[in-house]
């Protein structure tokens, strides 16, 4: 989660879990782009903002994660930092859990935004471009250096120098034999010559009268030389000579390969030694699944936990019923309180007309106003009543008391038009709760987007309002949230990001006013994407929102 605050003042909270892949995504898979350890270490053109940057190596963040403390590290220190004896933040020396810890990709997605130097700079290149544009310039970067793409050959060399390499100067270079005219590499041509070129010419081996044969007419030569037969003889006496020898050579290099057999039967015996190893590692494997079966348990008993939450709605519909039911009787209360006045105000009009002149007119008037004067204090107690019981009995139909927030927003068009015309930038949806007694929340949602997001994306945001029960909550507030755009197609893709509360920022701390500062992600999603898909139909759209209650502890 990357914190920050826009113009108007609201902190900007980047969330973290997946969405589809995007330009500024792709090219974390190109080899060479990451470090092998820590952040990045590129030259960027403006500082980087210090949210962006690693607490532990304090280099620009690579592949943000973020703790439950709300603070940031690269992938590979938080890794570091968890094979460790019981790991801590340096910052706040806060436990750290491994199932505690998120990706952060909206702030990854901002650090892949920001504009860097070439990292050929040092050998001439003056180019910039966003970190995400790194390898595609790289790819093309003529001060890039490479290797020589002649396999054997390890010369490395800038990108615009290789035509003249290839061309003149790598030792490995294509050419071609003057005598078979058979193409090879440079290093390659005169063992060529020397072992193999047909048309290559040779001597005779028996040194006979024929000085220059070529290669390939040898054999055939062999047949007809005249030295020939007599080395054939030779050759006679020698194996007849030297048979007791031969056995011996032999014996040897049977010995020889008896042993080899004797190492590799050793070797097989190593191998076998490693079974039991294995045997232990399927138990291990057994036990991880005996593991998983008691988490499904566990899953078995929240959704009991769940069925039972179902039915505390069940209850609390009732009391919506109730109240309802003492609306509907306040109202008729109240049209009976609106006869009388009528019925007082008519007679005080008769009074004034023609009776105003008697002693018992007068006292009669004094009482009927007096009388009317209390009617009016009471029609005014019943209507602020009414209003009340009114605005709670909406906000009770529509309120969510378990942690989830669907949000319907209809009219996307109109709406959307109204904000790119700055009539209304942004929509809040109606309260919810992560429990009768819990956090009161709303959403905050920009349908022509904010801050960096504008013009481009709808950006989404996450409010704490003031509760009646925030005296009893601990503070700050802490839960997981999740932000959701629903796709309203078949495949359901939707698109979510999810973060961990900074609680070091005011946007979770107990609200003083009615609500804090939102906090959220002005790159939610992009319009393209949103407009194009199947995220809107019948001009509406979806958005949900997940606080985690699974760790929050009773009031």
């Amino acid at each position: 989660m990357s914190a920050g605050r826009n113009v108007d003042g609201r902190e900007l909270q980047i969330p973290l879990h997946q969405r589809p892949p995007s330009l500024a995504q792709r090219s974390w898979t190109e080899p060479g782009f990451l470090p092998l350890q820590g952040g990045f270490r590129d030259r960027f053109v403006l500082p980087p903002e210090p949210k962006y940057c690693c607490e532990a190596c304090h280099f620009v963040l690579c592949n943000p994660k973020q703790t439950e403390c709300g603070h940031r590290f690269c992938e590979t220190c938080i890794l570091d930092l968890l094979s460790k004896r019981d790991p801590v933040c340096p910052v706040d020396m806060e436990p750290l859990f491994e199932d505690k810890i998120f990706r952060d990709v909206c702030c990854n997605r901002e650090i892949m935004a920001l504009k860097v130097y070439c990292r050929n700079e040092k050998n001439g290149c003056k180019e910039q471009m966003s970190l995400h544009q790194v390898m595609d310039h790289l790819n093309v970067c003529p001060y890039f250096e490479v290797p020589c793409p002649l396999g054997k050959c390890k010369e490395k060399m800038m990108r615009k120098d290789m035509p003249d390499h290839l061309a003149w100067k790598c030792k490995y270079r294509e050419t071609t034999c003057e005598f078979c005219k058979h193409k090879m590499a440079l290093t390659e041509i005169q063992k060529h010559k020397e072992t193999v070129c047909p048309a290559f010419p040779v001597a005779c081996p028996n040194n006979c009268t024929y000085s220059s044969i070529l290669r390939s007419e040898l054999s055939s030569h062999q047949h007809d030389c005249p030295k020939a037969q007599g080395l054939n003889q030779d050759m006679k006496d020698h194996d007849s000579s030297f048979v007791s020898e031969h056995l011996r050579m032999m014996a040897t290099r049977n010995a020889a390969l008896e042993a080899k057999v004797e190492d590799v039967k050793g070797e097989l015996q190593e191998r076998y030694k490693v079974l039991p190893g294995l045997n232990s590692r399927l138990s291990e494997m057994e036990s991880c699944l005996e593991e998983m079966r008691e988490k499904s348990r566990q899953v078995e008993q929240k959704l009991s936990s769940m069925q039972k939450v179902l039915s505390s709605h069940t209850e609390k519909m009732l009391e919506i019923e109730l109240e309802l039911r003492s609306l509907r009787s306040m109202r008729d209360e109240v049209e009976s309180l609106r006869n009388s006045v009528e019925n007082i105000r008519s007679r005080v009009t008769a009074l004034e007309l023609g009776q105003v002149g008697t002693s018992s007119g007068t006292q009669t008037l004094k009482t009927l106003e007096q009388q009317m004067s209390r009617h009016d204090d009471m029609l005014s107690v019943h209507e602020i009543r009414l209003a009340d019981m009114d605005l709670r009995f909406q906000v009770l139909e529509t309120a969510s008391y378990n942690g989830t927030l669907i949000w319907k927003i209809r009219d996307y068009k109109r709406r959307k038009q109204e904000a790119v015309a700055s009539k209304t930038l942004s929509l809040y949806s109606q309260p919810f709760y992560t429990g009768y007694f819990g956090y009161k929340m709303c959403a905050r949602v920009y349908l022509n987007g904010d801050g960096m997001g504008k013009g481009t994306h709808l950006s989404l945001f996450f409010v704490v309002m003031r509760g009646e029960y925030d005296a009893l909550l601990p503070w700050p507030f802490k839960q997981k949230v999740t932000l959701m755009l629903m796709d309203q197609g078949p495949a359901r893709k939707h698109l979510g990001d999810a973060f961990k509360p900074d609680p070091n920022s005011s946007s979770f701390r107990r609200p003083a006013g009615e609500m804090n500062i939102a906090s959220g992600c002005p790159l939610f999603v992009a319009q393209t994407v949103l407009e194009n898909g199947t995220y809107i139909k019948e001009d509406t759209i979806f958005i949900k929102v997940i606080v985690d209650t699974s760790d929050l502890p009773d009031p």
